[in-house]
């Protein structure tokens, strides 16, 4: 292995919610630290977001596939360039890539493992435009190796907060929640929790025509209706063993226009209702899965949904007092940009060949490289 050294990298990643790119620029070092120098959100143009929700839907065709994932390619591309006009090269970049579909289970055709993963945002594409060595691909090796491709970010999460000596979970909200629980007396574990801003999105879009519920003004302005909420916690993923990762595929349009066949008539009341059902699946995740193994100390809050002060509100009072709550600027890392920091350290990783996933989170064999390098 070449000796370590400092980098300078481009990372991107799209989450679930598909609201924009979100790319940034890190110092990662060999400790795997990383600072973020600067982070932009970079906006899908309106057709091309389009065309990615119909892929979503399962409304598209192959041909849109094919064409979606070059076109995915040039926007990630067209976002470093923003970056690098401002701040030159970087050693290369990193590309989570937009998840399309998403499939972490054992079901066979034939005897041949189907589980599998897509993600679109061609990396030929973006070393072509931008001139740098590309990193993508990252859930396909733990995939390969009997893993559910997911949480890869527990990985990150380790470095960053083994370090402060306490029992945390590291909680990121983005479309969907996932926790990675750290600790010095117990080995690193992680999952998805359920819905993060997903099912919010979607109710904001449908009933105020509003991308999101900025600073969760709507939330608190309805009433959590208890009976459709304890009706919504009965689903079966919210009772199933880590590890386990969940996502669009699931959590689906169909999905939240049939649990609204039984939904509260105000919409401001759905909203607040879907936003304590992400505080609650994350608090009842805490006591069926964390509990039993260990004592939390501190929960550190990061993605989108640390900045909606009634999903936080919600998540003081379902978890316990004892459990200090803080966001991930506690500890120098950027909230909106954390896992766009994760996948810089991965990428990092990926080039000096340092094995970059945690099988106790994905449920992997063994522990792998993942990533692909796309020279320029």
């Amino acid at each position: 292995m070449d000796e370590l050294k400092d980098k300078k990298i481009i990372a991107l990643m799209s989450g679930t919610s598909c609201d924009s790119i979100d790319a940034g620029l890190c110092i990662v070092h060999p400790d795997l630290s990383c600072e973020l120098i600067q982070g932009i959100n970079y906006k899908y143009p309106e057709h091309i977001r389009a065309k990615i929700f119909q892929i979503f839907s399962g409304n598209a065709t192959v041909k849109d596939i094919c064409l979606m994932n070059f076109a995915i390619g040039h926007c990630f591309a067209d976002a470093c360039k923003v970056l690098i006009s401002e701040h030159g090269k970087p050693d290369f970049i990193s590309s989570h890539g937009q998840t399309v579909y998403h499939f972490p289970f054992d079901e066979k055709l034939d005897g041949i493992s189907l589980k599998s993963t897509l993600q679109l945002g061609e990396s030929s594409v973006i070393a072509n435009e931008t001139g740098c060595l590309t990193i993508s691909n990252f859930r396909e090796a733990d995939i390969a190796s009997g893993g559910q491709g997911a949480p890869l970010v527990c990985f990150a999460d380790e470095k960053w907060f083994k370090k402060t000596c306490k029992n945390i979970a590291v909680q990121n909200i983005g479309g969907i929640s996932n926790v990675t629980v750290i600790s010095h007396s117990h080995p690193t574990f992680g999952f998805d929790t359920g819905p993060g801003n997903m099912m919010i999105d979607y109710c904001m879009q449908k009933f105020f025509n509003m991308p999101f519920d900025k600073d969760g003004k709507i939330a608190k302005s309805g009433n959590i209706s208890s009976s459709w909420l304890d009706c919504l916690l009965q689903d079966e993923y919210y009772f199933r063993n880590p590890p386990k990762t969940t996502g669009r595929e699931y959590f689906s349009g169909q999905y939240i226009e049939n649990a609204l066949r039984f939904a509260p008539e105000n919409p401001a009341d759905i909203i607040a209702t879907l936003t304590a059902l992400t505080a609650k699946t994350i608090a009842q995740a805490y006591e069926r899965f964390i509990y039993p193994e260990l004592d939390i100390e501190e929960a550190v809050i990061g993605g989108g949904g640390a900045y909606n002060p009634q999903l936080m509100k919600y998540l003081r009072q379902y978890l316990p007092s004892e459990i200090n709550l803080k966001t991930h600027e506690a500890y120098g890392i950027s909230s909106n940009f954390k896992e766009v920091m994760a996948f810089a350290v991965l990428g990092y990783c990926c080039y000096y060949g340092i094995p970059n996933n945690l099988p106790e989170c994905t449920g992997a064999k063994k522990r792998v490289i993942t990533g692909k390098i796309t020279n320029s």
